[in-house]
């Protein structure tokens, strides 16, 4: 599966939450109520940082992406049911996985998939519907898949 946003642009404003472990960010992408923000906090319960939630802009910058949150926005997440909550938050991260959560994944062991995202490729997951996803996709974040 090959995604394509605008590969010409040199920054895009996103639909799309963030969070970062470390300075890898995994950007989150789908349809409003596809649950990008419900993933996000699972994964900030991890111990993961935001960087976005709902809009992020990314820029390309020498072969990467960074994703960086809109300043009126910046450190707030919203959690269905409970409200918008203040949460710490980095500034910037690169970004190394996309999950498409307009997807679900159907393969117990997927082979890897990549999107482009502003011209660079950036390994992409489907969304599983499984209680371990969140905690995989920090390992995958923090130490990768096995080759």
């Amino acid at each position: 599966m090959q995604h394509s946003p605008d590969t010409e642009a040199k920054e895009m404003h996103l639909h799309a939450a963030c969070v970062a472990a470390g300075d890898k960010a995994v950007l989150i992408i789908g349809a409003s109520g596809s649950g990008k923000s419900a993933l996000a906090l699972e994964l900030l319960g991890y111990g993961a940082m935001l960087v976005a939630d709902d809009q992020t802009i990314v820029r390309e910058t020498d072969g990467r992406i960074m994703a960086i949150a809109p300043d009126s926005i910046r450190g707030l997440i919203e959690a269905r049911g409970v409200g918008i909550l203040k949460a710490a938050a980095k500034t910037t991260a690169q970004v190394a996985l996309v999950v498409d959560m307009d997807c679900v994944e159907v393969d117990r062991l997927p082979h890897p998939r990549e999107t482009l995202l502003l011209g660079v490729a950036i390994p992409l997951c489907l969304k599983v519907e499984a209680p371990h996803f969140a905690a995989a996709i920090l390992q995958l974040l923090r130490y990768g898949r096995s080759a």
